[in-house]
């Protein structure tokens, strides 16, 4: 695939956070420790595909955490 033509390079996602999940993401932006590590030594297509796993991984992790809908037919308690 040829690379396309980028006028601004791809901005750090880091949020300040800087703190690892139990494997391994950090909570901030999601990126993996050699992400990060080696992020100013990516091309821009590269850093582009990190941003795509990282939004992956925070879909992947909201999914993972959201409470399970009611089941059609079940009436909700009042109380």
């Amino acid at each position: 695939m040829a690379e396309q033509l980028e006028f601004f390079p791809v901005p750090d996602p880091c949020r300040g956070v800087c703190q690892s999940d139990e494997r391994g993401y950090c909570l901030g932006c999601m990126r993996s420790r050699n992400e990060r590590f080696l992020w100013q030594k990516l091309s821009n297509a590269q850093k582009q595909e990190v941003l795509r796993l990282c939004r992956q991984r925070k879909l992947r992790k909201l999914r993972a955490h959201k409470p399970p809908a009611p089941q059609e037919g079940e009436q909700p308690s009042l109380f």
